[in-house]
């Protein structure tokens, strides 16, 4: 009976750590690097994948404008990802928050999934960041 009590118990405390961690806000998503707000794309984008899988960003934003975009890690095909750095992650640069959520933005020929992927997770970036960057 003792044996049942304490697995019980342990089955329930990491049941209640895990429904505790879903309950904790988003905090990984937006950080500050040198002056700049960084959102990075990883858990808002966990069910966007391109052709092998997710493709996870990091957009930095300096006074309401799109400094930059880079790829973090994926497990993309590293030939035709390295088209999507080439030709793709630019696009937005340059551009306010809000015409770059509005921007369209055509895909890379050759790597369709993958700058799907990559254009989706940069618009739930910036929606992310309109409504919870702005401080």
């Amino acid at each position: 009976m003792m044996k049942q009590k304490t697995l019980f118990v342990a089955i329930a405390t990491v049941l209640l750590g895990f429904g505790l961690m879903s309950l904790r806000p988003a905090d990984d998503v937006i950080s500050k690097e040198d002056g700049l707000t960084v959102i990075n794309t990883t858990s808002l984008s966990e069910d966007v994948e391109g052709y092998a899988g997710t493709t996870p960003l990091k957009i930095y934003i300096k006074k309401d404008k799109i400094e930059r975009v880079e790829a973090l890690r994926n497990v993309e095909t590293p030939k035709y990802f390295a088209l999507i750095k080439r030709d793709l992650l630019s696009k937005w640069n340059g551009l306010t928050v809000k015409k770059a959520a509005a921007q369209q933005v055509d895909v890379v020929t050759g790597a369709t999934y993958s700058s799907e992927a990559v254009i989706e997770n940069v618009r739930r970036g910036l929606d992310y960041y309109q409504k919870n960057g702005k401080k």
